[in-house]
């Protein structure tokens, strides 16, 4: 039911709605991240590896990668505010439940359960949001949820950090409870939503349809979050996972492109605008998450910061975003998109390759300076993102496009924090094996080196003190070149989205181009 005198399917004021619809999201988003810093005390808390308790994040990841594209289908079918009650109703528990987890494999368990109901919240909000404003609004509105997206990222690791540090891992998840209750009433209350008759798609549930997205998006999201640490391709259970994914998406193409009443829309994609800005908003996560995963940990392991010292480099840039979301969201209507996301991708890249100037001694106001320079890049791409994408979108599919340009970001973010991993452990290889070759004693700039350590560290057994120092400067050294190899690929691979934009058509955002988030 729509208010009078408002938006079709919007609330009293639905300035009212948009804050409450991005802390949803917000809290959703939070729980990617924030449990990260604290699996070394689940490990220790649980009596397991630190290995088995990354199965913390992958079960999250899973089966919110299963729930995430089908959230438009869901919501059709059992009413958008209903679907969107029961997501936040399921997360709330779930989350009660993880920080009361007596084992390991319980929690393994729960955070699947939390995943898949966190799954439907951030499409599903931003399709209300698209409801409740009129057009000319919807600029500022997707401002107001994207501070909540992309902040979310930025600050997981501080409050992770310091929940961890002050408190213990379990309020990491019991921190979601009295915010999602809150949320239940604020959302029953507030929101009305104008389509909340279930439908029946023609009597007909595309079963089939669901288990491809399982399998291939499920098996994917184990790929990229357990290949490193397996070795990739060299275990067996990653080729086999690898395989039955990409079966799963040319099944999913071939059986869902004809369909009549698909679980996911993928005829989106031939819509020009649709099309490419799914591309970049995939590209938008994978360098997002990938940074974000790259900076603090660089910071922890060659400079010792904590993890919250190392959460703080990324907040001043989180900050940034607050300011400068509400500006661009007033304009995204007025300039041209095309120009908007060059300048967004030109300012991130050229702060990503600053980042490859890095060396050991590198000061925290830089580390926190170069973020921050990177995230006012960040802010030029989010908004005029989704309204390139949303602008040509018919209002019966804002659902479904939702949950498409959703997944990309998600997924980019998965991939990008994979890539980055790799990249790291593949180049401390490839460095290692390079230095180690002039590391002996028919160098004579390596003779000179260890005379010269011999003399710094000047005391008896000094020739094992000083081949035991110079082992650990040349570490570090290694560590250092893999990491700027990772900001390297990821600066060159943002910059050379650049053509892309050549494929769009140009103008400002237009219609439904603000709807999404």
């Amino acid at each position: 039911m729509s208010s009078r005198g408002g938006p079709a399917g919007g609330t009293s004021n639905p300035w009212l709605i948009a804050p409450v619809v991005a802390l949803a999201a917000f809290m959703e988003v939070l729980d990617i991240s924030v449990a990260n810093v604290a699996l070394p005390h689940i490990a220790g808390d649980l009596s397991a590896s630190q290995d088995e308790s990354t199965w913390t994040l992958t079960s999250y990841l899973v089966t919110n990668a299963i729930v995430m594209p089908i959230s438009g289908w869901l919501s059709d079918r059992f009413g958008r505010k209903r679907f969107f009650l029961s997501c936040i109703i399921g997360f709330t528990v779930s989350s009660l439940l993880c920080g009361l987890a007596p084992s390991l494999g319980m929690l393994v368990m729960l955070r699947a359960l939390q995943g898949a109901a966190g799954g439907g919240l951030q499409p599903t909000g931003q399709a209300i949001l698209n409801d409740a404003f009129p057009p000319e609004q919807r600029g500022m509105a997707t401002a107001i949820y994207a501070m909540a997206v992309v902040f979310a990222p930025a600050i997981g690791p501080t409050i992770g950090g310091w929940l961890t540090d002050n408190y213990e891992w379990r309020w990491v998840f019991l921190i979601n409870v009295p915010v999602g209750i809150a949320l239940i009433y604020l959302i029953a209350f507030l929101v009305h939503t104008p389509n909340e008759e279930a439908k029946a798609d023609s009597g007909k549930s595309d079963w089939l349809g669901l288990g491809l997205i399982a399998i291939s998006l499920g098996c994917l999201q184990i790929v990229l979050d357990r290949g490193q640490e397996d070795d990739w391709f060299a275990s067996g259970a990653i080729t086999t996972l690898t395989i039955a994914s990409a079966i799963g998406f040319v099944l999913l193409v071939w059986w869902e492109l004809p369909h009549p009443h698909p679980v996911v829309d993928l005829r989106l994609l031939k819509r020009r605008d649709f099309g490419v800005g799914f591309v970049l908003m995939l590209c938008f996560g994978f360098v997002l998450l990938g940074s974000t995963y790259l900076l603090p940990a660089f910071a922890q392991s060659l400079m010792g910061y904590r993890a919250t010292e190392a959460g703080e480099i990324i907040m001043p840039g989180g900050l940034l975003l607050l300011v400068l979301f509400p500006l661009i969201g007033r304009i995204v209507n007025k300039v041209d998109l095309r120009l908007m996301i060059a300048l967004g991708i030109l300012v991130c890249g050229s702060a990503i390759w600053w980042m490859t100037n890095f060396y050991l001694g590198v000061a925290f106001w830089v580390l926190a300076l170069a973020r921050t320079w990177q995230a006012a890049g960040l802010a030029f791409l989010f908004l005029p993102l989704n309204a390139l994408a949303f602008r040509d979108v018919p209002k019966d599919r804002t659902g479904y496009a939702s949950a498409l340009i959703n997944l990309a970001r998600n997924f980019g973010g998965s991939i990008g924090i994979s890539v980055a991993s790799t990249i790291v452990t593949r180049r401390q290889q490839f460095h290692q094996n390079r230095l180690v070759e002039h590391l002996q004693p028919l160098n004579p700039a390596y003779n000179e080196f260890v005379a010269k350590l011999d003399h710094v560290v000047g005391s008896a057994g000094s020739g094992q003190q000083s081949l035991a120092r110079g082992f650990q400067l040349a570490s570090e050294q290694i560590l250092l070149l893999s990491y700027l190899d990772a900001f390297k690929f990821l600066a060159v691979a943002f910059l050379g989205l650049l053509p892309l934009l050549l494929l769009v058509r140009g103008g400002a955002a237009s219609g439904s181009a603000g709807g999404a988030a």
